[in-house]
């Protein structure tokens, strides 16, 4: 089986300017691209550059210095949320990304919240995950909530397992609030990513790819692609795959390696 497949642009094809990687990402085979935050770019020129290249644009983050875990944030929340979406819809974009936690430059996390009980952060995140997903059905932008890695770029972040995302989205049962499994931050929170995607097989949503660890291309690290590419056509994934790593050389050279896989 054959994946759709997205080249995240933000630390790939970093070697030319931002609008130029959306043809470079068509010319090397991908079908989508996708980047990070949409704040800070010129949406007119993002849509004239992907309908240029003739390359679909899978999605961004959609949140941004609020976050799900904090029962006090809802409002402003759900606020930047519906402005994330509007921006999708403008550049004809199929989805954003949302976290537990606010995430700052590199994404750092903003704030722990020690001070909050796990139940507290469970509660809150559900009570505006339901909201969300509302959202997600009327605009007919998907959302997919990822769990990151809390031992190496994101110390102090919520959701950090596959588990829970998965039995949060499942409960609440929407078809456009999925889960985004990252398998280099999974590797590095949980392993056994086969047997976790067997298990969430049916809330996976779109799904992240980078070796660990070093976060760069396939074939570099640890983790064995041939055998999660298997699993993911065995379980019947049918959504995309992005490739959010930075290349250990060049693009060059890592779009080489993806492209083996």
């Amino acid at each position: 089986m054959k994946f759709d497949r997205s080249a995240c642009i933000e630390p790939m094809y970093s070697e030319i300017p931002f609008l130029d990687r959306f043809q470079a990402a068509k010319d090397d085979g991908f079908e989508f691209v996708e980047f990070w935050s949409w704040t800070d770019k010129d949406l007119d020129a993002v849509k004239a550059a992907a309908e240029k290249a003739g390359i679909g644009i899978s999605g961004f983050n959609g949140d941004a210095d609020y976050s799900l875990i904090d029962p006090t944030h809802k409002e402003k929340y759900l606020e930047f949320l519906k402005k994330s979406v509007a921006a999708a819809q403008k550049i004809g974009a199929k989805s954003v990304t949302i976290h537990s936690n606010a995430l700052g430059d590199g994404g750092i996390v903003v704030d722990h919240y020690t001070e909050l009980s796990d139940t507290v952060k469970i509660c809150s995140m559900y009570d505006m995950l339901l909201e969300c997903a509302k959202i997600a059905e009327g605009s007919g932008i998907a959302m997919n909530l990822e769990p990151l890695n809390i031992t190496t770029d994101h110390v102090g972040n919520f959701l950090a397992h596959t588990q829970m995302a998965a039995e949060m989205t499942r409960l609440i049962g929407s078809p456009m609030l999925k889960v985004l499994y990252d398998v280099y931050h999974m590797q590095l929170n949980e392993g056994s990513i086969c047997d976790n995607i067997k298990a969430a097989a049916d809330q996976l949503g779109h799904i992240h790819v980078a070796d660990a660890p070093g976060r760069h291309e396939p074939g570099t690290g640890e983790i064995n692609y041939h055998n999660v590419f298997k699993c993911l056509e065995k379980v019947g994934y049918q959504g995309r795959i992005g490739f959010e790593l930075i290349p250990e050389t060049d693009t060059a050279a890592a779009v080489k390696a993806i492209m083996e896989y």
